[in-house]
């Protein structure tokens, strides 16, 4: 089981700063998602932006959220951020 995701940054170009309970940052690429259709709404960045944690990973308004394992594998590491 991938690590919990405990807090949630919004970034620039529609992407997001993860952290988990490792103390791992990592960032994560919303854009390709927008080719499902609960993820096109999020394109208005008013919507995007109200992103948050749920459970163990993250969600919006809509509904959309991304699985805990898959918001783990596919995002990247922080330079800074320490390694487990």
């Amino acid at each position: 089981m991938s690590p919990k995701a405990i807090e949630v940054k919004v970034l620039d170009n529609y992407k997001i700063e993860i952290k988990f309970d490792n103390n791992e940052k990592r960032i994560f690429d919303v854009k390709p998602y927008f080719k499902f259709k609960q993820f096109q709404e999020l394109k208005d960045s008013k919507k995007f932006n109200k992103v948050k944690i749920a459970g163990l990973s993250i969600e919006w308004e809509n509904g959309a959220d991304i699985c805990p394992d898959e918001l783990y594998r596919n995002s990247k590491i922080r330079k800074d951020s320490p390694i487990r």
